[in-house]
């Protein structure tokens, strides 16, 4: 019996001996106490809750050593080994708070966010077509955005002082060669793509990544849906044009496709023109896009789409006895795009890759005599990122591209080639939860300036407080001379555009405020030396000595409130820009603020939503100031001013079913007042009479209808 009890004795010893107590304290960064944070040792039973001052205290039989883990909602996990030899382990363990919208600051400086996405703008397809006045066209919806500017006689999309060769149309990483029709003397252009083939589109004003180049002011970055929701037979018509759609989704792929005719005469018949139109234009086209999901993560998506068109019109020509000229043009574009990304390792490591090609063909004459252009591009790029500790990212990547040019004039025929390639390098640092960088280099080389830049990019931003952040980015921006230039001098160099921004933005309770002061540098613009007059005609073909003497600058801030909250199913937005800018560059023998600068713009956009009759109503109205233009009898150069341009446009769609199917009615009105806007003035060659150039219509309508031909086709109030 004595024995028996000894043993006992000696088991009970090392039974006790054999646990270790683990205690300690859980709390975030700041030292404030996690109550009901669980902590526990990783592949056992052992572990407890912290109490209401963020203590813990449980023991384990487990012998050498564990890893103690802890786990709390809205906090990044924890995971630490220790020592289990038989005494205490005390831990002092402290949490940092896990990435959300409301507690990580982003970058935003130049990346205008019109929505509650973070970020960059990210508008819904529906977003566009539903914004009045923007004609359902992407680049219409963006000139309602702070930064833009709206020049109604060009294509385009103007950004803080910059011309519309300065942005850049980007689709899922490739640069869009031809992102308009064919441009038209004093007719603003649509863009080509339709908004229902992205999932969202990115307006950047200044200050974007290194990812992109070839734009001094800025980019548009169009990303492509990854699937579809609507499967089968679509129809659409209206005034313009009638068109099928047809989507099929697999288990693993989809495919759509898109098929149109359009004719504007009908149109044109029910809307006065004060265009002298004697072939409307005349449209036929087609895409298509399928995606193959090839591993869980891997997406493939190539999309093709293929357009002709034709037409014939009478433009203003004052230096002809007949007062006009006969314009006909044929094009032809085609535009292919392919990526592939994929991942792996847990998501730590992504792949982006792509390959495109675009071909662009217009046979033009005047009165007979032919101005023919023609443009190609092939373009591959590929883009590796690793996702590193604390949200942290780091990003390597490279693109080539071949670019080769033709235009003829009066039958000398122009031609370039250029093998243009950039390497980049950026890092995004979450120093914490209130402070991130972005630090970022490009590489660019021409082989047709034969010219070598490098431009960094930097981007910080600090959080002030839950919902509010400051902002800044800066960085130097590089792309080509303006082809007309480099067609007769090859030796110009890069031009240069260097950028500051500073925003500050609160996103509180459905409701956004956002302001931004930015500076933009202009240097080694081209200047063109003739020796004669200003010669005020925008489709002059330049024929002068020309540098890169060029410089100016432009400066200015936008505001921008909107409001999700004040009253149920209405939303709106209020944007204002002021920009100042001059330039000595082109033509110019002085300093001056160019023809397309227009000091003040501003817009408000409403959209109501009918819970009863399930419509969405819409109404924009837009302010632009007067723009210098070129007035030969003035002794000062660009001095003069247009009148103010003002803009009020309705829209309404509705959502019915036809039959059992799926069908949204939409209609709009633009220039509701019929205001007689005028865009600028040009002088005859004598410099005698002055006349206007405006719209193409003063007041619009456009009436049409989608019909989706399934069962399971849904749109509800959150796309319109």
């Amino acid at each position: 019996m004595k024995l028996l009890y000894v043993l006992l004795l000696i088991g009970l010893a090392t039974t006790t001996q054999a646990q270790t107590l683990v205690s300690g304290k859980v709390t975030d960064r700041k030292g404030h106490a996690l109550p009901g944070a669980n902590v526990f040792l990783k592949g056992t039973y052992d572990g407890t809750t912290t109490d209401t001052l963020g203590i813990f205290r449980f023991s384990t039989f487990e012998k050498d050593s564990a890893t103690v883990a802890v786990s709390f909602v809205g906090y990044e996990g924890f995971e630490q080994k220790i020592r289990l030899l038989g005494r205490e382990v005390p831990l002092v363990i402290k949490l940092a708070e896990a990435a959300s919208e409301l507690n990580t600051v982003v970058i935003t400086a130049g990346a205008f966010e019109a929505s509650d996405e973070k970020r960059m703008a990210m508008l819904k397809p529906l977003d566009i077509v539903t914004t009045a006045g923007a004609a359902a066209d992407i680049t219409g919806a963006m000139q309602f955005l702070p930064g833009a500017q709206r020049v109604g006689e060009q294509e385009g999309l103007f950004v803080r002082g910059g011309s519309g060769l300065e942005t850049k149309v980007v689709i899922d990483g490739m640069i869009v060669q031809n992102p308009f029709f064919s441009s038209l003397p004093d007719v603003q252009q649509r863009g080509r793509f339709n908004p229902f083939m992205f999932k969202g589109t990115s307006f950047s004003t200044g200050g974007y990544s290194a990812q992109y180049g070839q734009a001094l002011s800025s980019v548009l970055l169009l990303h492509t849906t990854d699937r579809v929701s609507n499967n089968g037979l679509g129809v659409s018509l209206n005034l313009a044009n009638a068109g099928l759609n047809y989507d099929h989704v697999g288990a693993k792929q989809s495919v759509s496709a898109v098929a149109y005719y359009g004719n504007l005469k009908p149109l044109f018949a029910l809307v006065k023109q004060n265009v002298d139109w004697l072939r409307a234009p005349e449209f036929v086209g087609s895409s298509l896009t399928y995606r193959l999901k090839t591993t869980p993560h891997g997406l493939l998506k190539v999309y093709g789409m293929y357009s002709d068109s034709r037409l014939s019109m009478n433009t203003r020509d004052p230096g002809r006895e007949s007062g006009q000229t006969k314009l006909d043009l044929t094009n032809r574009n085609a535009f292919v795009t392919s990526t592939y990304t994929d991942q792996w390792a847990d998501g730590r490591w992504l792949l982006n890759t792509g390959f495109s090609y675009s071909r662009n063909a217009d046979g033009m004459t005047f009165d007979g005599l032919g101005f023919d252009r023609f443009d190609e591009r092939t373009q591959a790029r590929a883009v590796l990122t690793r996702q590193l500790p604390g949200n942290s990212t780091v990003l390597f990547g490279a693109e080539v591209h071949a670019i080769r040019l033709e235009n003829g004039v009066e039958g000398v025929l122009y031609s370039l080639q250029d093998n243009y390639s950039a390497a980049f390098v950026e890092t995004e640092i979450y120093l914490s939860r209130q402070l991130a960088a972005r630090l970022g280099t490009r590489a660019e080389y021409s082989s047709l300036l034969n010219r070598f830049n490098l431009a960094p990019r930097l981007s910080l931003a600090y959080k002030t407080g839950p919902y509010s952040q400051v902002a800044l980015a800066a960085g130097q921006f590089y792309q080509n001379p303006d082809y007309r230039y480099l067609y007769l001098n090859q030796n110009l160099g890069f031009e240069r555009a260097d950028h500051a921004i500073l925003n500050y933005q609160i996103i509180k309770n459905k409701r956004t405020f956002r302001i931004e002061a930015f500076y933009k540098n202009y240097a080694q613009l081209v200047r063109e030396y003739t020796g004669q007059a200003f010669d005020a005609n925008p489709y002059r073909f330049p024929w002068g000595r020309t540098d890169n003497a060029g410089y100016g600058y432009a400066q200015g801030f936008d505001v921008f409130w909107r409001d999700q909250k004040l009253v149920k199913n209405f939303d709106y937005w209020v944007s204002y820009s002021y920009v100042d800018s001059r330039r000595l560059f082109q033509q110019f023998e002085v300093s001056a603020t160019p023809t397309f600068v227009s000091n003040h713009n501003a817009s408000l956009i409403t959209k109501y939503w009918l819970e009863k009759i399930q419509t969405s109503l819409n109404l924009t109205y837009a302010f632009t100031s007067g723009r210098p233009y070129y007035n030969p009898n003035h002794e000062y150069f660009l001095r003069d001013r247009t009148p103010p341009v003002h803009l009020v446009s309705l829209q309404a769609s509705k959502l019915t079913s036809l039959k059992g199917n799926f069908v949204v009615l939409y209609a709009s009105l633009d220039n509701v007042l019929n205001t007689r806007n005028v865009f600028t003035y040009r002088f005859t060659p004598d410099g005698q009479t002055r006349y206007a150039v405006g719209p193409q219509s003063y007041r619009s309508f456009f009436v049409g209808m989608q019909i989706y031909l399934s069962k399971k086709a849904k749109v509800d109030k959150a796309d319109l």
